[in-house]
């Protein structure tokens, strides 16, 4: 018997809510987008109009939306500081929630959302898009074959440019609102891929500062090390950099493999220095190539994996509990800048940098807010990582 179709609610209607409806558009035979909701409705009402969604309505109010008997899932497309609380609201409002990263700006409402999904029987998936991109998968299964030998170092490039007008919208440059700067909202796409590809370092240690961005409370830029039992990890993040270069370099025993995607190999002449090992690179060249490519990437493969999932015909493949991975090495490189030392993993559930309100509490204000607006005029579609998944 044919399924009925899903009801789906945007809540936000921000520039991040643009690639949630064309990825559910896509998905027109499974779900169907029937509510927009922001506290500015005529956003919602813009975003309707633009995509002729004739099935959908504008509200806003969150309780309306998720009041509706209509509405199966909700994608959460709003300022990381409400996150957790609406997410929370959905759940126990019976909808299935994906959220956009970051998951929240807390553990403490991680374990909030994963507590209401795990209650209510519904499904929570967090945003982490380029995990279905064709050449970070490719990767993936090159590092788990044992391709290039035990992994030895990693060097993790999350370099991003914003003009410093970018921090004028209200909620962005406060650590109470966005969570945080750099880390949280643009080096959490390769803090994920890290742990997707690596797992969970034992320790990190690092360093923020803001260089560039006058009205923001928060990092601009960032250098953290990672320490795994036999390998180190550094992750560089920045907001500063003109030509937001993104890359992910492994070097194994054997080889070294990246993306944006190319492989080397070394051996050893007589003396001791490097020559090219063309047998190796050939050989991971060639796997490389047999492995297939996705048939649909980003946002549009995860929000498909995630109706699926609820349909029951697919296995949810990034759930909350990843999500809040994420979040819990965010939370020990934060700890690690305030305090100038090592810090070692797990965040237990006394520590301050758990406590929901907890970072903000303590965080270094690089600068004061000066300047807000409620929203910017209508631009170019926003960069969502140039090199990550080439």
């Amino acid at each position: 018997m044919k399924k009925e179709k899903l009801g789906i609610a945007i809540l936000g209607a921000g520039a991040i809510a643009n690639v949630h409806i064309q990825a559910y558009l896509q998905l027109c035979d499974l779900c169907e987008i029937r509510v927009i909701c922001d506290l500015f409705p005529q956003k919602a009402k813009d975003l309707i109009d633009e995509y002729q969604l004739t099935s959908a309505v504008a509200v806003k109010n969150y309780q309306e939306a998720l009041s509706r008997k209509d509405i199966d899932a909700v994608s959460i497309c709003l300022p990381p500081g409400a996150h957790a609380d609406i997410a929370v609201l959905a759940l126990n409002s019976g909808k299935h929630v994906i959220c956009e990263k970051p998951m929240a700006g807390s553990l403490e409402e991680c374990d909030a959302m994963l507590c209401a999904a795990k209650y209510n029987g519904k499904l929570l998936s967090v945003i982490a898009q380029n995990r279905f991109k064709t050449p970070n998968q490719k990767v993936k299964c090159l590092l788990d074959e044992g391709a290039i030998g035990s992994v030895l170092s990693a060097t993790v490039n999350s370099l991003w440019w914003r003009g410093e007008n970018y921090y004028d919208i209200w909620w962005r440059g406060t650590w109470e609102k966005e969570s945080g700067g750099c880390v949280i909202n643009h080096a959490v796409h390769h803090i994920d891929l890290i742990l997707w590809m690596l797992g969970k370092p034992d320790s990190v240690r690092a360093f923020i500062t803001n260089l560039g961005h006058g009205n923001s409370e928060c990092e601009d830029y960032a250098t953290v090390i990672m320490s795994y039992p036999g390998k180190v990890v550094q992750l560089n993040a920045s907001l500063v950099t003109h030509d937001e270069k993104q890359e992910l370099i492994f070097q194994g025993k054997r080889a070294e493999i990246c993306v944006p995607w190319r492989v080397a190999s070394s051996r050893a002449q007589p003396n001791g220095f490097p020559e090219s090992n063309e047998e190796i690179v050939k050989a991971i060249q060639k796997r490389y190539k047999e492995l297939p490519d996705l048939t649909m990437e980003g946002h549009s493969a995860q929000i498909r994996n995630f109706v699926r999932a609820i349909r029951g015909e697919e296995i949810l493949a990034i759930d909350g509990e990843q999500g809040r991975s994420t979040i819990e090495l965010i939370a020990a490189i934060y700890k690690s800048a305030y305090v100038g030392q090592r810090i070692d993993l797990p965040i237990v559930k006394d520590d301050i940098f758990y406590r929901k309100g907890g970072i903000p509490s303590v965080m270094p204000h690089f600068h004061e807010k000066q300047k807000s607006i409620e929203n910017f005029t209508k631009s170019k579609p926003i960069t969502l990582g140039r090199d990550v998944g080439k």
